[in-house]
């Protein structure tokens, strides 16, 4: 496993460059261990690597992670070079998530005698918006019944995450020397109006979950983020643009387009108090969240194999996908996400081994 997780450690798979060289990796190894393999193109530079094993037909496992990483700080010397210090493994993507390919493969190295189908399934693109996992969904042969969707949960079986959504905002205006206002109109004002009603929505969906009505998650409620803000080119001009993203993680079960309705109400809102600026609002991404059901198979199987409870996270991943084509899941795998999109990001020896563990007693039990 060290072996495989060093040479995967080693490919700088930042979601903004292809990751077939990951595949040139995985695919050899997964045939040499009996695998039909397949690549599955989603875009240029980038595929999907499925895996088989066993009877034909649906039902069965699937392990499922993704191979695409975020990007690392340049000054992170040892970001390509798998390192271990202390009983951690460091390098990007050892935690977030080839940590947990490397588990699968070992795991799935010597498998029980398959009376279901084995799937081990790498895709592409999920730091970017899951379009690896979307696309699985055109595969009509692609139909397991359980799914462990890999990602660092500490080893924490989870059946429950948030969605993840995000809108750029631009507002306009007309630019102007600052010395005559009158002649401009700026669009600072309109963003600062945006961010105020924002603000309130923010604080409704607090006092919801505080009311009972929303619960389960760490923090209970939709939460809301403004992550970049540009506007504005020099002290002495009236800015005639101001630009924003919004991202907002929704909780399962809450209306789906509800955040997205209420930005729309914002910005109409905006119009009718300043009508000489203009606003525009572009959805670009809208990722559910996912539930599944406490007393689920899987999750049950989970949480006696690993001696945890299960529970929630408050980020994406890509189990909604997958439990679209109606599959039962669970997110599990090594290590913490905490550090997953840091520079030193790490992976604890002893989660690699207690998770290969896991899969192992889990590919008997769902595919033996």
């Amino acid at each position: 496993m060290h072996e495989l997780l060093t040479q995967l450690v080693a490919i700088d798979s930042v979601s903004s460059r292809s990751n077939l060289a990951m595949l040139d990796v995985l695919e050899p190894r997964l045939a040499s261990l009996g695998f039909a393999v397949e690549r599955q193109p989603v875009g240029p530079g980038k595929a999907n690597l499925l895996a088989r094993k066993g009877p034909s037909g649906g039902g069965g496992l699937a392990l499922v992670g993704h191979t695409d990483t975020v990007p690392y700080d340049p000054a992170w010397s040892g970001a390509l070079t798998l390192s271990e210090k202390e009983g951690r493994l460091y390098g990007r993507g050892a935690c977030d998530t080839k940590g947990f390919i490397a588990c699968a493969l070992a795991a799935a190295g010597l498998p029980p005698p398959l009376g279901k189908p084995l799937w081990l399934v790498f895709t592409c693109d999920e730091e970017v918006g899951c379009l690896g996992s979307k696309a699985l969904g055109r595969r009509a042969d692609f139909r397991p019944q359980f799914a462990i969707v890999g990602e660092p949960t500490r080893l924490q079986p989870v059946r429950g995450g948030k969605g993840y959504c995000m809108a750029e905002v631009t507002v306009r205006g007309l630019e102007g020397h600052s010395a005559y206002p009158d002649r401009g109109a700026s669009a600072l004002r309109g963003a600062r109006l945006f961010l105020d009603e924002l603000a309130k929505l923010e604080e409704q969906l607090r006092q919801e979950s505080e009311s009972g009505i929303r619960g389960g998650f760490s923090p209970p409620y939709t939460t809301l983020n403004v992550g970049t803000f540009q506007a504005g080119k020099a002290k002495n001009i009236i800015p005639g643009e101001a630009r924003l993203t919004v991202e907002w993680r929704p909780i399962p079960g809450e209306p789906f387009a509800r955040v997205r309705s209420a930005l729309d109400a914002i910005g109409a809102l905006m119009r009718r108090r300043l009508p000489r600026l203009e606003i525009q609002i572009e959805v670009a991404r809208e990722d559910s969240g996912f539930s599944t059901p406490a007393d689920a198979e899987l999750v049950r199987f989970l949480e006696a194999a690993s001696g945890q409870p299960s529970a929630t996270i408050p980020f994406g991943s890509e189990a909604p996908d997958l439990i679209e084509l109606g599959v039962e899941v669970v997110v599990f795998g090594p290590g913490d996400i905490r550090v997953a999109h840091q520079t030193g990001e790490f992976v604890p020896v002893e989660d690699l081994a207690r998770c290969e563990k896991v899969l192992g007693e889990a590919i008997e039990k769902f595919c033996g």
